[in-house]
C-alpha cells in the first residue's frame, strides 16, 4: 500500500470511531428511514393528480383523463406503501409507534390518503381563487399555478397534513422541507388551515406546528406565527407538545414581517396586522394594530 492509501485508511478508521463515540448522528444496522428522493418522489406524483398539465412531464388529453389518473394513482398506491412501512418501522424502533405494522396497514393509510386527493383539490381551488382575487397583480388562474409560491407550498401542507393526521413520522416533515427549500416557505404539517388561503410573495413565512389559521387569511412574506416560550422538565429539557402557536380567526390580514407568538394569543377575526409588528397577546375582532413609534390598537368600528 502506498504512502497516500495507508493515511486515507488511517482517515477512514478515525471516522468510523467516531461512529462509536459520538452516536446518534449516523444510522447502522438499523431500519429503513423514509428517503428524501423518493418521497419528494410521491410528491410529485401527487402534484401531477392535483394539477394535471401542470405538474410533471405528461399532459393528459380529455379522452384519456382516466387512464391518465387511475394508472397513477397505481404507481402512487405501491410507492405509499413502501414508504409508509419504512416509516411506521422507524418510529417502532424508537418506541414512538405503538400499532400493528402489516400490509393491511399500509394499504389502508395509502388508500386512505388518496381517497383525499378529491377534497385537498377543492381546497386547493378555493387557495388559487382567493390568490387571484387578493392579488391585482395577477392575470390568471394558470399564471397563479404556474408563477406563485404559494401554490407549491399550500399543496405540500394539504398533502402532507393528511398523512401527519395519520400518525405517521417523518413523511410529512420530509415533504414540508422539501416545499420550504424550494419556495421559502415553511409550513409545518400539523398545522391546522381553513380554506381559501393565500401568502402572498411568500418568502420567510414560517408557520408553526399548534398553529389554527381560519378561512379567508391572508399573510405577507416575512410573517412568523411562532412559539413565545418553551417549557422545560427538571433537567432543563424542552417540554414537547401543547399549544405553542397563535390562532388566526377568519378573514384576517397579516402585512409583512409580522410576528405573533405563543400559543394563548388569539388574533380576533377581521383584524388587520399591520408589518412588522410584534404580537404576544389576542388581539379582539376588527382591530386594526399598527407600528409606527410604538404599536397603536385601533377598533375597525370607529
Amino acid at each position: 500500500m502506498t504512502h497516500l492509501g495507508k493515511n486515507l485508511t488511517k482517515i477512514a478508521e478515525s471516522i468510523v470511531k467516531t461512529y462509536e463515540k459520538d452516536g446518534g448522528i449516523n444510522r447502522i444496522d438499523g431500519v429503513n428511514l423514509p428517503a428524501t428522493e423518493p418521497v419528494v418522489g410521491i410528491l410529485n406524483d401527487i402534484m401531477q393528480i392535483l394539477f394535471p398539465g401542470y405538474f410533471g412531464e405528461r399532459v393528459p388529453a380529455r379522452s384519456n383523463i382516466l387512464f391518465f389518473v387511475q394508472s397513477g394513482i397505481d404507481a402512487l398506491f405501491l410507492r405509499l406503501l413502501d414508504e409508509f412501512k419504512r416509516a411506521c418501522q422507524y418510529a417502532q424502533s424508537i418506541g414512538q409507534y405503538e400499532g400493528e405494522i402489516t400490509r393491511t396497514s399500509c394499504e389502508e393509510n395509502a388508500l386512505s390518503l388518496i381517497s383525499c386527493i378529491p377534497h385537498i383539490r377543492a381546497l386547493l381551488k378555493q387557495d388559487i381563487n382567493a390568490g387571484f382575487e387578493g392579488d391585482p397583480a395577477s392575470k390568471s388562474k394558470e399564471e397563479i399555478i404556474s408563477c406563485y409560491p404559494y401554490v407549491y407550498a399550500i399543496a405540500t401542507y394539504r398533502i402532507a397534513h393528511e398523512i401527519y393526521a395519520m400518525d405517521i413520522p417523518l413523511i410529512p416533515r420530509i415533504m414540508s422541507e422539501w416545499a420550504h427549500r424550494r419556495t421559502g416557505i415553511d409550513i409545518h404539517p400539523g398545522a391546522v388551515i381553513g380554506h381559501s388561503f393565500f401568502i402572498d410573495h411568500g418568502t420567510g413565512v414560517v408557520i408553526g406546528e399548534t398553529s389554527e389559521i381560519g378561512d379567508n387569511v391572508k399573510i405577507y412574506q416575512g410573517v412568523t406565527l411562532g412559539a413565545l416560550s418553551f417549557r422545560k422538565d427538571a433537567d432543563g429539557s424542552i417540554k414537547k407538545g401543547g399549544k405553542r402557536h397563535p390562532t388566526i380567526e377568519d378573514d384576517v390580514t397579516i402585512y409583512s414581517g409580522a410576528t405573533i407568538l405563543g400559543g394563548n394569543t388569539v388574533i380576533g377575526r377581521e383584524s388587520i396586522i399591520g408589518a412588522n409588528t410584534w404580537i404576544t397577546s389576542s388581539v379582539p375582532p376588527r382591530t386594526l394594530v399598527t407600528f409606527q413609534e410604538n404599536q397603536i390598537y385601533r377598533s375597525l368600528d370607529h
